[in-house]
């Protein structure tokens, strides 16, 4: 009986061609084939390195088909390759499908580490990275990016998102709405030639990009919850009651529901709704 083959996790430039690895570049040579998000956009990197190994689609939608095929190959003795369209393979893409059932049948994946867009945002964000949690894209419905939202509210750990450029603006704003207006970066074509990162608040980014269009694709990098948050949790007070003490110390009454909100997980609008209505 042959012995298995293995699933190479290939990761691939993010935008900037000089980022791709010598080993990457050997093991797509060497490998029976290369299973691609979209087969198309990789021709034109394997190209550009002379590659000549045989492309296969391996998407969203047709991986409850084309993983099996695949994992047959891999019993089989051939050894396969995974690549994104960009990063590493496995992260926000149906890699992570192809991966547990290589592990379930016993078939050995091995990393061929590189480039990853959340990475290169995090380490030049100025932001916290010592603990740091990566969210990807928020789901697309409004209730269940809400619930997301309020679940990662109490998060301490600096968080990582990735956008495209036409929903930037409302994301922006909708996480300050959830999160409160706490310091973030944001990346832009991370590695390419107009590489830019804005720094300031979720709200003072939703305005920049609300004034200068943004292009290209985005990595978000926000601030975790504050460091008071834990023990304010365990204050026994109902939000409204919360916030009217906050307001009575001083705390202005816009700024005393994001601290509420933000300290108890929950949508700052449900605790503005709230306090107007205890007010009337």
């Amino acid at each position: 009986m042959d012995r298995p083959g293995t699933l190479y996790l290939c990761a691939t430039p993010i935008g900037n061609l000089e980022d791709m690895t010598y080993r990457a570049v050997r093991v797509l040579q060497e490998v029976a084939a290369i299973a691609a998000e979209d087969t198309r956009h990789t021709r034109k990197l394997l190209s550009h390195f002379a590659i000549k190994t045989p492309l296969v689609s391996y998407h969203e939608h047709n991986k409850a088909d084309r993983g099996p095929e695949l994992i047959a190959r891999l019993l089989a003795g051939e050894s396969l390759a995974v690549v994104s369209d960009a990063g590493l393979p496995g992260i926000s893409d149906p890699g992570t499908d192809l991966v547990g059932q290589a592990i379930a049948a016993g078939i050995t994946v091995s990393p061929v580490p590189g480039p990853s867009a959340a990475l290169s945002a995090l380490v030049c964000s100025g932001l916290d990275t010592r603990t740091f949690l990566f969210a990807g894209f928020l789901p697309k419905t409004a209730k269940r990016r809400r619930e997301v939202l309020a679940g990662l509210a109490r998060e301490p750990h600096t968080l990582l998102f990735y956008e495209a450029p036409h929903r930037i603006e409302s994301t922006l704003a909708e996480l300050a709405e959830h999160l409160g207006d706490r310091p973030a970066v944001a990346g832009r074509e991370l590695t390419k030639k107009f590489e830019e990162f804005v720094r300031g608040t979720l709200l003072s980014l939703a305005e920049r990009f609300k004034a200068v269009p943004p292009r290209g694709e985005f990595t978000l990098v926000v601030g975790g919850a504050a460091g008071e948050a834990p023990a304010a949790r365990d204050n026994p007070l109902p939000p409204v009651e919360a916030v009217a003490a906050l307001v009575a110390g001083g705390l202005a009454k816009k700024e005393a529901i994001r601290r509420v909100a933000v300290e108890r997980g929950l949508p700052r609008r449900a605790v503005y709704q709230a306090v107007l209505a205890a007010e009337e």
